[in-house]
């Protein structure tokens, strides 16, 4: 019998996108916004697009997140920052069993409902 321990590797493409669906499942939020991320210090991915709405670091087996969001005119910042911070860390955690330490949310922009304009 072999009882050689497992490990499971993810890939930062797969955690940036596990971040993104959860931001955008909370109300109020209109995007990711893209943004020039350095990647020097974050978990490499195969992509190395400068221009993302979310940066995943590991440090000692933990991630720290970094989500950078559009939200909609209307909403109240503060609780939608509050609860994308909330939900990006409980998804990822439940999903990979890998303990999230920090998920920093930054508001990046607002979208204006367009007006529609009488021709």
């Amino acid at each position: 019998m072999n009882n050689k321990a497992t490990e499971l590797s993810i890939n930062t493409e797969v955690l940036e996108k596990m971040a993104e669906i959860a931001a955008m499942e909370i109300s109020g939020v209109a995007g990711l916004a893209k943004r020039a991320i350095d990647i020097k210090g974050a978990v490499k991915s195969k992509n190395k697009n400068p221009f993302k709405g979310v940066k995943v670091e590991s440090e000692n087996g933990a991630l720290k997140i970094t989500v950078f969001i559009t939200v909609k005119e209307d909403a109240i910042v503060k609780d939608v920052a509050e609860k994308v911070q909330a939900n990006v860390k409980e998804k990822i955690q439940n999903m990979t069993g890998t303990a999230v330490t920090q998920v920093n949310v930054s508001v990046a922009d607002v979208e204006f409902e367009k007006e529609e304009t009488e021709e």
